[in-house]
């Protein structure tokens, strides 16, 4: 059995007499996932006498958008198609299938549950047509009834931990597999089934998975209160905590997922913003500022103390006195840190200045990379084999000789400034991987870099 395009398997109108019965599906609401395809009773496109649930040899069935039909024969899927257009049932065909935008994962799917289905030529007792709506499907709210634990971490201030967050919005699911929607969820239904049937049970797993989907976003450094621009990876996190329960179970995936609003615990917002005003008082600076801002607060509210207006600036004297070699300690050592910090990253141009920028104002020279670091190719200065930033290995280091502007070349000029190569440099390299040896007279047999043998392409090469 199988299915024929109509446009390819009609030949001269020999299969018009054939279409015995029409199947087709109206346009599917959006709160049905799936619906018993209908046979139309009208003049020739309809077999009077074939039974309900009999499928006739040259029967038409239609597919529009966003639909995939199957055939159940006794119980078991045997055809399947997502591909809009008609087609015509013929029995002496093997199993056809027309995946649409489901491809090869829907043909293995339907692979897996089809085993040369046959009824020795003779049409089977039970055959029914089924359309499931593979349209996206809107309008799923959600919300936290419970707090859900969010890992965050501030790296300016070296701070981790959780805080309690709720958060609501909606978000869309539709039936990626609809051969194990059918098996797993709505099976051989009589008319329709609708969402409502599900949608709480898929709420609440959805909910289950919210707290770990969470935790996967928060490892990638994502605040809570950014949430509501993350909802892509969100969707993600979401698809790869249900794939089990969801893809994989009952054909269905989230294709989308809203937030709406997002709130933390304000006990936690307060532990958090007193951190962060902790961790900016580290600098002296800041510190100094806070305590001066402090003070002027002290006298405002002093002055409008009409009663004891006298002692509240006799207490803040005193306290002036006490904290003000204090503020004016802070202010110097802020001052030494900055001047200290200015001269680290000063350097001394090969013109001779010195600069305090990434490029000397005198001749434009780059600032040079600190010992034992190495810049990517993106920009990045790295320390490690591996730039942070790009995840680009660290590249072999040049063999060659080294120029007075520091370059490291080849070639009997330098690439950086043109300067010729001194006299007594090595002329002698590997061709593999540019090694040179310390003596040009006695080059070795084997390179010690890559074990290349060192023959006479590696000599006089410059």
């Amino acid at each position: 059995m199988g299915l024929l395009q109509a446009a390819l398997g009609t030949v001269g109108g020999v299969l018009a007499d054939t279409w015995l019965e029409y199947f087709y599906c109206e346009a599917i609401p959006e709160n049905v996932l799936a619906v018993k395809g209908k046979k139309r009773i009208s003049g020739r496109s309809s077999n009077y006498k074939g039974e309900d649930n009999i499928i006739s040899n040259g029967s038409k069935i239609a597919v529009a958008d966003g639909q995939c039909m199957i055939i159940v024969d006794q119980g078991a899927v045997v055809e399947l198609c997502a591909e809009p257009g008609e087609y015509i049932y013929d029995t002496s065909t093997s199993p056809s299938l027309f995946a649409g935008k489901f491809g090869e994962s829907l043909a293995a799917t339907f692979k897996e549950i089809w085993d040369r289905f046959k009824h020795g030529g003779s049409p089977a007792k039970d055959q029914r047509v089924y359309y499931i709506n593979t349209k996206e499907i809107f309008g799923n709210k959600y919300g936290t009834a419970n707090p859900v634990p969010f890992h965050v971490f501030y790296k300016n201030i070296n701070l981790e931990t959780d805080v309690s967050i709720k958060c609501f919005g909606e978000y869309s699911y539709e039936v990626s597999n609809p051969v194990t929607f059918y098996q797993n969820v709505c099976g051989n239904f009589s008319d329709v089934f609708t969402r409502d049937r599900i949608d709480s049970q898929l709420k609440t797993e959805l909910l289950t998975a919210l707290q770990p989907a969470l935790y996967r976003v928060s490892e990638q450094g994502i605040m809570y209160s950014a949430l509501p621009g993350h909802t892509t990876e969100i969707a993600d996190a979401l698809n790869a905590e249900l794939s089990e329960k969801w893809v994989n179970l009952r054909g269905i995936s989230v294709v989308s997922f809203g937030v709406s609003s997002v709130t933390a615990d304000k006990e936690d917002e307060d532990r958090i913003k007193e951190l962060q005003t902790h961790a900016a008082l580290r600098d002296p600076a800041m510190a100094a500022a806070h305590v001066t801002g402090a003070y002027a607060s002290a006298m405002e509210n002093a002055a409008k103390n009409e009663g004891g207006a006298f002692m509240g600036f006799a207490g803040l004297n005193a306290a002036s006195g006490a904290g003000g070699s204090a503020v004016t300690g802070l202010y110097q050592m802020a001052a030494q840190q900055n001047a200290q910090q200015a001269a680290a990253n000063s350097w001394t141009c090969s013109c001779g200045m010195q600069v305090n920028g990434n490029f000397c104002p005198n001749c434009g020279n780059k600032k040079p990379a600190p010992e034992g670091t190495w810049t990517c190719e993106c920009g990045t200065v790295n320390t490690g084999n591996f730039c942070p930033n790009c995840g680009k290995a660290k590249p072999a280091e040049a063999k060659g000789w080294t120029c007075e502007c520091g370059a490291v070349n080849k070639g009997r000029f330098c690439e950086a400034c043109g300067k010729a190569k001194p006299a007594g440099a090595p002329l002698y390299r590997c061709d593999k991987c540019g090694w040179e040896p310390a003596d040009p007279e006695n080059p070795p047999k084997f390179c010690p870099e890559c074990g290349d043998v060192f023959d006479e392409n590696d000599v006089k090469k410059d």
